[in-house]
C-alpha cells in the first residue's frame, strides 16, 4: 500500500554528478528510515546510504565523502546527491522505506518495508 518511485538516474562520465530522488506515496502514517541500495551485475544488493526521520545517516565506506543523503519529511521524499562518480558506482539504485501505514478503510496501522523498481546509474567515459 506504499509505493516508491525513483528518478534521476542516467549516464555520466567519471568525476561527474547525479542526484537521485525517491517519492513515497500511499496510506503512509509515518516513515522511520529511508535509504538507497544498489546492485551491480553479478553482485549482491548493498546499502549505499540511509537516513532516519531524525536525520541520522549511515553510509557505505565506499561512498563516504562523495555521496550525501537527505530527506524532506513533509514530501515523503529522499534524495541522494552523488559527486565524483566512479565506474564502480555503476549499478541499479533502489529506494527503500520502512515505516507504518494506515490499513485502508480502518483505523488500524501496520508496518511496511517497501522498495522502488530501481533506476540505472552508469558511470562511463
Amino acid at each position: 500500500q506504499v509505493q516508491l518511485v525513483e528518478s534521476g538516474g542516467g549516464l555520466v562520465q567519471p568525476g561527474g554528478s547525479l542526484r537521485l530522488s525517491c517519492a513515497a506515496s500511499g496510506s503512509i502514517f509515518s516513515i522511520n528510515t529511508m535509504g538507497w541500495y544498489r546492485q551491480a551485475p553479478g553482485k549482491q544488493r548493498e546499502l549505499v546510504a540511509r537516513i532516519t526521520s531524525g536525520r541520522t545517516t549511515r553510509y557505505a565506506d565506499s561512498v563516504k565523502d562523495r555521496f550525501t543523503i537527505s530527506r524532506d519529511n513533509a514530501k515523503n521524499t529522499v534524495y541522494l546527491q552523488m559527486n565524483n562518480l566512479r565506474p564502480e558506482d555503476t549499478a541499479v539504485y533502489y529506494c527503500n522505506a520502512v515505516g507504518r501505514a494506515t490499513v485502508p478503510g480502518t483505523a488500524d496501522r501496520e508496518s511496511f518495508d517497501s522498495w522502488g523498481r530501481g533506476t540505472q546509474v552508469t558511470v562511463s567515459s
